[in-house]
């Protein structure tokens, strides 16, 4: 598998296991979907808006743009609805880009500023190592917080979602 195929199967697997935790996270009430909890960024709610922005901040900068990083902790919807139909169609754009990404983008440089003002010259396919991994780390944590409001997690293993 080269690099290029790779990513593909990784944009893939994210749709599918952002459905698969959006399915779950429909199931909890207004007060479990916001409800104070240990973890980053708080909540459930937010977790899921960070881990969109973070998905909009990188997806940019894969376009040329993004050199500056917004607040990570930004709640960019307020209701579970708007925020699940922003993350469909963020992760339909991520497919359709990686579909169409080549060898030359993972080798290219990727300028940035992050959060606390450091300027970075990131390879292409280091940054996208990253940003797959912070997807799956996040989701990591909406994971345990489902099980602390008593709604099942869903089975989020990469090769049960893509080999059922």
């Amino acid at each position: 598998m080269n690099t290029s195929d790779h990513f593909r199967m990784l944009a893939r697997y994210n749709r599918i296991a952002n459905d698969r935790l959006y399915e779950k996270c429909a199931e909890l009430s207004l007060e479990e979907y916001k409800r104070e909890r240990s973890g980053s960024f708080g909540s459930i709610q937010g977790l899921l808006n960070h881990i969109l922005v973070g998905d909009r901040i990188w997806m940019s900068r894969f376009s040329g743009g993004g050199r500056m990083t917004p607040p990570l902790h930004s709640i960019l919807f307020e209701t579970f609805a708007e925020l699940r139909t922003a993350r469909a169609e963020q992760d339909a754009l991520i497919e359709a880009f990686f579909a169409r990404a080549g060898e030359d983008f993972y080798r290219s440089l990727i300028p940035y500023r992050n959060n606390l003002g450091k300027d970075y010259l990131e390879t292409a396919s280091v940054a996208v190592l990253h940003f797959f991994n912070h997807q799956t780390h996040h989701r990591g944590q909406v994971h345990i917080m489902l099980s602390q409001a008593d709604v099942r997690p869903p089975s989020l293993d990469l090769h049960r979602i893509l080999n059922p």
